[in-house]
C-alpha cells in the first residue's frame, strides 16, 4: 500500500476530509502506521491508520468514518 502526499481523502459517504499532508512509517519496517489529513489549518488535522482505509485509488483514499461522526467527536 502506498499513500502519497496530497492525495484527497474522503469519508464513506464521499465527502472530502482534506488531503494527506504527513505519512508516519514504522522506523524498523518502513510500513505505514498512520497518515495525517489536513483540511483548512494544521490545527484541524485528522489521523488515520491504514486499517481504516475502505478504498485506495491513485487520486483518492476512502476511509471508514463519516463526516457526521467526526462532528460529534469535536
Amino acid at each position: 500500500m502506498d499513500i502519497e502526499y496530497g492525495t484527497e481523502v474522503i469519508d464513506r459517504e464521499g465527502n472530502s476530509l482534506g488531503t494527506v499532508d504527513r505519512v508516519i512509517r514504522d522506523s524498523w519496517t518502513g510500513e505505514i502506521r498512520k497518515f495525517s489529513v489536513t483540511k483548512d489549518t494544521p490545527d484541524n488535522a485528522l489521523m488515520f491508520s491504514p486499517k481504516q482505509i475502505l478504498g485506495l485509488e491513485k487520486t483518492k483514499i476512502k476511509v471508514d468514518v463519516s463526516t457526521n461522526g467526526l462532528k460529534e467527536i469535536s
